[in-house]
């Protein structure tokens, strides 16, 4: 089976500065990450989601949640405003996927895949959570186990089978056994240099659209620098940029989310890594 036919034009972006989901020192530079991001792509349709700058509370064991709550609110009347599918959406951290992915979610239904490329699984709860930062619990509560402000209607919600974690390799205990016990599909950095295993994977849940999440901590710190929350033994920059382009070119692309971008002083090597990914995409 074939992929279906794509063009050379980019999607409608969606840029939001949130930093308050992120847990690492220095949140902030995940604000000005997303503007970095926004920076090198050509000219389009691009909205810039107005998030608050400053701290918000500690409530129900989520740090800042009061402010996630209104970024969260923000972004929904955003989408509300666009009807464009694909979607590029650029963060901040993780936690700026909500609404976008709870949309796929009801406008595919079981023809969605969510492909979570991260060295983190994200799916603690407030419960399980060893700092409270939302960016370690957006999946769990896409699947509808989050905290309750921040969850998605019942019809916006993935089921376990929908999702691939992809180069996950720092899971908390109580996400490994969560993992297992709803067999949730899971691809290894080794597994992924291999484009062909992604494809199969994502292929068994019965999708014929996909969602891809990135949080570039997927990446090996070697070779991309400009991280908050790294993780030794990632995958390089074009084996990542292989499977990226083998996911577009074999399902039709619902929507993509690149997040965790905190650039340093000298991001000059980062912003060429980030290009060379965005350049090998191909959207429909």
């Amino acid at each position: 089976m074939t992929g279906p036919d794509r063009g050379n034009g980019w999607p409608a972006v969606l840029v939001v500065p949130q930093w308050q989901g992120s847990a690492a020192r220095e949140p902030q530079r995940l604000a000005e990450g997303a503007h970095r991001l926004s920076a090198l792509l050509p000219a389009t349709r691009r909205t810039v989601v107005e998030t608050d700058s400053r701290p918000g509370q500690h409530q129900d064991g989520v740090r800042h949640l009061d402010v996630l709550i209104r970024s969260l609110d923000a972004t929904r009347a955003a989408l509300g405003r666009s009807d464009h599918d694909p979607l590029l959406v650029l963060g901040g951290d993780c936690g700026v996927e909500l609404a976008p992915v709870a949309r796929a979610v009801a406008r595919h239904g079981d023809s969605l895949a969510v492909v979570w490329f991260d060295a983190h699984a994200d799916l603690n709860t407030p419960e399980t959570s060893p700092s409270g930062g939302f960016h370690g619990m957006v999946l769990r509560t896409l699947l509808g186990q989050g905290p309750s402000q921040l969850s998605p209607q019942p019809e916006e919600r993935l089921s376990p089978r929908q999702v691939v974690l992809a180069g996950a390799r720092a899971l908390d205990p109580a996400e490994l056994a969560f993992v297992e016990s709803e067999g949730i599909r899971t691809l290894s950095v080794q597994a992924l240099r291999e484009p062909d295993r992604l494809i199969s994977a994502v292929a068994g849940t019965g999708a014929t659209h996909v969602y891809i999440h990135l949080d570039l901590d997927v990446l090996d710190p070697e070779h991309f620098t400009s991280l908050s929350c790294p993780e030794p033994g990632g995958l390089h920059p074009e084996q990542l940029r292989a499977a990226l382009r083998a996911l577009t070119e074999r399902f039709h692309l619902a929507g993509l989310g690149v997040t965790e971008h905190a650039p340093a002083a000298d991001s000059a090597g980062s912003d060429q890594v980030l290009q060379g990914i965005l350049d090998g995409l191909a959207f429909p």
